[in-house]
């Protein structure tokens, strides 16, 4: 039985909650959870996690007010920025998935950077997904194998499971083993919907900002304790 996993998905999720219950704005939330981001990030290079993924800011999250949503997009582009040595320091390769292209520019350009500076780290792969969706994903991926299939007039009727993948925005990265939610949601929010078929689910009470290192230990023994059938 695998006792660790290779891949750990998160949904960060309270940020706003976390706030509303110091009576504090919800962008203080956020930086929060900024913070929180960092020191997990650095517990998983330490307990040699293979792959991070982040769900960071859904196709849905456009919802929220402006102002909101563009101190997000500020405050990502300067963690960006600020974290580069560490990064590549600690080893990383940074990794983004989702719509890129409707993000700011200047977001836009901090993220081609990091991926740049860090591509040939050999580590942790730590992926953003900005601007996701799970649905979209699979709708920007079929569109993709469609056009595919087209040029080359390939017979579709023989493509496997493989084959879609190689179109998803995760492609080369393994699915994720154990998908954490904190906050207490019980659903999956349009977040790796193809990818997590067969993910352990860890859902605990705690809000995002207040997950630490200790939070993620109790998730890796729940995970560990685990039988994973894969449908057998």
């Amino acid at each position: 039985m695998q006792k660790t996993p290779r891949h750990i998905a998160i949904i960060m999720d309270g940020n706003g909650r976390w706030a509303g219950k110091r009576n504090l704005p919800r962008i203080m939330g956020h930086r929060a959870g900024v913070k929180a981001v960092d020191i997990i990030t650095e517990a998983c290079v330490r307990l040699g996690i293979e792959a991070l993924t982040l769900y960071t800011f859904s196709t849905e999250n456009w919802k929220r007010p402006k102002k909101e949503v563009d101190a997000l997009m500020e405050m990502l582009q300067k963690n960006l920025k600020s974290n580069r040595d560490k990064m590549v320091g600690n080893n990383i390769r940074f990794n983004v998935i989702g719509r890129l292209g409707e993000l700011p520019p200047p977001l836009k350009k901090a993220l081609d950077e990091m991926m740049r500076t860090t591509k040939d780290n050999t580590g942790m792969v730590l992926t953003l997904a900005l601007n996701y969706g799970g649905r979209q994903e699979l709708v920007d991926a079929f569109k993709a194998a469609c056009a595919e299939a087209e040029e080359k007039r390939a017979d579709v009727s023989s493509w496997k499971t493989e084959d879609i993948e190689s179109f998803l925005y995760t492609r080369g990265l393994p699915d994720p083993d154990l998908v954490i939610r904190t906050s207490g949601e019980m659903r999956l929010s349009n977040f790796l919907l193809w990818q997590s078929a067969y993910s352990e689910l860890y859902v605990t009470e705690t809000l995002w900002p207040d997950f630490t290192p200790a939070e993620l230990d109790k998730a890796l023994k729940d995970f560990a304790g685990r039988e994973r059938r894969f449908g057998g």
